[in-house]
């Protein structure tokens, strides 16, 4: 006869299972939800905690869990919020609850929170959740989605600093137990955060999280070219034109990147950027790379202004002007690198430098 598998408690310790009541459950649960939907609440709740005691001291976890599923079921029906945020904390704190029953009951829990009438409901809730299952590894999965849904709700209400402060308490990197793809997922949110309240420092150690390795599998091209969109916006503020015309380079080696349109404006912006660069040895080595490019035969102007970068002879500016004037600020051709903006005009401006600077 094969030996019970043991199981843990909240608390680490480890406990065997000395008692199989799925038997007992599966007679005593429909028994103890038609009292509940008779109106007899506080007496369903009564023979739940009971029964609660008996699988959890015995050991049986998966009984335990389906007790603490059934109860948190019987609140949510009978819409008694404060009864249901009550018995989540009494039943996480109990001695010796075992692990995946508190599993269970997170993940059941869960599921209510877009089901509930009230915004401040939700919040109590999801602010509930967080706190029972603070510093338990096993449910840190669980709390970081809580988490990211809790800084989501608070962007909608405008709220995008105390959004991303709440998120940048993830240290998702960590988590041994959650996919990888889920990880970059939450990292890029992070990203996208500390972007939008102009944290670019902290933008930068974040990027650092992600392994650039994890892109190169095709069913991931939609998080890759998310990731270098961000990187973009963040180098933008850098004025890193040399890693923006990469990061360009790398969204259009993305498989899904089919559209000939929208290949050709990539393509645009990482030409542009790659002459808004300072020369040195790394512009110049990837200034004839990209002319080896026979993708830049689609967009014969721009293959010859990149072209007029790779000859060491003088460039006038004006006649530059007049040559690539529409195909520079034309809305359909520019890909907004020399848009109205801030940003648009200071690159306008650091391009007529590098025509001075360049063979000078």
């Amino acid at each position: 006869m094969n030996e019970p598998m043991p199981m843990a408690t909240g608390s680490g310790e480890i406990v065997k299972m000395e008692v199989d009541y799925s038997v007992t459950c599966d007679e005593t649960l429909p028994v103890i939800e038609k009292t509940a939907k008779d109106g007899k609440l506080e007496q369903a709740i009564s023979d739940l905690l009971v029964l609660e005691k008996q699988t959890r001291t015995g050991g049986d976890m998966i009984s335990t869990g389906r007790v603490l599923v059934t109860l948190a079921q019987i609140c949510f029906e009978a819409k008694n919020w404060p009864l249901l945020i009550e018995q989540i904390v009494v039943l996480t704190k109990r001695r010796g609850q075992l692990k995946q029953a508190i599993v269970k009951l997170v993940q059941e829990v869960s599921t209510y929170i877009d089901q509930l009438p009230s915004k401040d409901l939700q919040y109590d809730l999801i602010n509930t959740l967080r706190t029972v299952t603070e510093g338990k590894i096993y449910v840190e999965v669980e709390r970081a989605r809580l988490t990211l849904k809790l800084a989501r709700m608070k962007e909608s209400e405008g709220k995008i600093v105390e959004g991303a402060n709440i998120l940048q308490e993830l240290q998702v990197e960590t988590y041994g137990s959650m996919e990888k793809k889920e990880k970059v997922e939450l990292i890029l949110e992070q990203m996208r955060y500390c972007l939008a309240k102009n944290d670019y420092i902290r933008t930068q150690i974040i990027s650092k999280k992600i392994n650039i390795k994890f892109f190169e599998d095709e069913s991931t091209n939609d998080l890759k070219i998310k990731f270098y969109t961000l990187m973009i916006e963040m180098d933008e503020h850098e004025g890193s034109y040399l890693s923006i015309c990469r990061h360009y380079r790398a969204i259009l080696a993305t498989p899904s990147i089919q559209c000939d349109e929208k290949k050709k404006k990539i393509l645009r912006s990482v030409v542009l950027y790659l002459i808004l660069s300072p020369y040195d040895n790394e512009q110049s080595d990837l200034l004839h790379r990209v002319l080896q490019d026979r993708a830049l035969e689609t967009i014969p102007s721009f293959k010859k202004l990149l072209e007029l970068f790779k000859n060491q002879e003088l460039i006038n500016w004006k006649k530059l002007c007049e040559e690539f004037d529409s195909e520079l600020k034309h809305k359909a051709t520019r890909s907004d690198v020399f848009d109205e903006s801030i940003f648009g005009r200071k690159r306008w401006t650091t391009l007529k430098n590098r025509i001075v600077e360049h063979v000078s």
